[in-house]
């Protein structure tokens, strides 16, 4: 079974004022729905690893067949990326974390602020496109980092909790080139539920 675009847990104005709906189903119909597109087409060459998960192929790129290593690594990131990227937001959100989450974002930063200053720095000093990520190691540690283009966290050996793109595409109708802005703006989307559930499934 070729792989498919999760349906949006919202509607494309659902993110307003923050994210506009224009961006929204752009990025959704368009950024996300291609890089699934070229994934499956790459993949259809080997149809084996459509029996994988996605988190499994992108966990072991070096069993991919060199011809398709590449689209697979960039188009498949793309697709992980998005997929956790949307499911990090939600409409009508607290700002806060919440749980287990919460209690190990204060042991490791101190407050919540220290931790989106540096989430935010994360997000502000990738260079280009890419993403400012939280994920945590398999000790259960905290670690807030940023991957550049559509490279993910499982490379990197870590499991991700939370992620915000810094694409230009998911922002730039709203902000132009105003980074600082979008990241400060976006606190009140998080949905800090789904990365608690994301932290307590984390082995």
């Amino acid at each position: 079974m070729a792989f498919e675009l999760p349906a949006l847990r919202y509607s494309f104005d659902a993110l307003e004022p923050i994210i506009d709906a224009a961006t929204v189903e752009i990025h959704y119909t368009k950024h996300h729905a291609t890089y699934l597109k070229n994934l499956n087409t790459a993949l259809e060459k080997y149809p084996e690893f459509f029996e994988w998960s996605l988190e499994k192929i992108l966990c072991n790129l070096d069993q991919i067949p060199e011809d398709i290593r590449t689209a697979v690594r960039n188009n498949g990131g793309g697709v992980l990326n998005h997929n956790i990227y949307w499911a990090s937001m939600a409409p009508g959100q607290s700002g806060k974390p919440v749980g287990k989450l919460a209690e190990k974002i204060e042991d490791t930063f101190g407050n919540f602020m220290n931790f989106r200053t540096e989430f935010e720095k994360a997000g502000l000093g990738r260079f280009g496109s890419g993403y400012a990520w939280l994920s945590t190691n398999h000790e259960k540690q905290l670690i807030v980092h940023s991957t550049a283009n559509q490279d993910t966290p499982l490379q990197e050996h870590l499991i991700p909790l939370l992620v915000v793109d810094v694409w230009e595409h998911a922002y730039y109708l709203k902000y132009q080139n105003r980074r600082a802005e979008y990241l400060s703006n976006w606190w009140t989307l998080v949905n800090w539920e789904e990365s608690e559930k994301r932290y307590l499934a984390a082995k």
